[in-house]
């Protein structure tokens, strides 16, 4: 799998580099701002990115701004975010193509090695990986205007873990209910919704992200 990591932090950035190829990743590229960055991404193809949202030259959203310029070149190209911060547009921003392969992690929960590259696999798959305090934050915005007010709690712990990326049984498992109390949450949440069920666990949890952003 290659890999271009962006992270302007020399250490962290050399520490994401050695923990990657370690777990049998190319790292094609790793930069240290927005401009390298762009030029990484289309020049290289990688079949992830990781990137850090604020990068020189400005430390404002210059790493988000590449990876959605190059996707909007390269329609979607995974891109994991790996940020300090819970920024409810950054992540509209990056739902916005309802493409799929994305990923948003922040750095002071990923505890574990096997949960960070877990998320760059998952991701690079093609797959979704919310951190569930950007969840909680988009799911709060929605509940504001009202599009998960009329879900029950139950509904929305469902919703929660199916942003988040969880599949059915891990849904089951959370929740401590069956399989059967799952599958009709889920048609519930859906219908309440105006979403089209999908049996496909990526493209459900990309729907109801999709319908989040909004």
């Amino acid at each position: 799998m290659r890999v271009v990591l962006a992270e302007d932090l020399f250490l962290l950035r050399d520490g994401l580099t050695r923990t990657l190829r370690e777990h049998g990743c190319e790292v094609v590229a790793a930069v240290d701002n927005g401009p390298a960055l762009l030029r990484a991404l289309l020049d290289e193809a990688p079949d992830v990115a990781v990137v850090d949202i604020r990068l020189p030259p400005t430390f404002t959203d210059e790493g988000l701004q590449a990876a959605l310029q190059a996707r909007r070149i390269r329609p979607a190209l995974p891109v994991l975010i790996l940020s300090q911060y819970v920024d409810q547009l950054y992540a509209q921003e990056l739902l916005a193509g309802g493409q799929g392969a994305i990923g948003y992690l922040l750095k002071d929960r990923v505890t574990h090695t096997a949960q960070f590259i877990d998320a760059v696999r998952t991701v690079a798959a093609g797959g979704t990986v919310m951190d569930p305090q950007v969840i909680a934050r988009l799911l709060a915005r929605s509940d504001a205007r009202g599009n998960t007010a009329q879900l029950t709690p139950r509904e929305h712990d469902v919703l929660e873990l199916m942003a988040e990326g969880r599949s059915n049984v891990a849904i089951m498992n959370a929740l401590h209910i069956g399989e059967s109390a799952v599958a009709k949450h889920t048609a519930s949440i859906f219908a309440k919704l105006g979403i089209e069920p999908s049996a496909d666990d990526n493209r459900r949890v990309l729907a109801v992200l999709a319908y989040l952003k909004r």
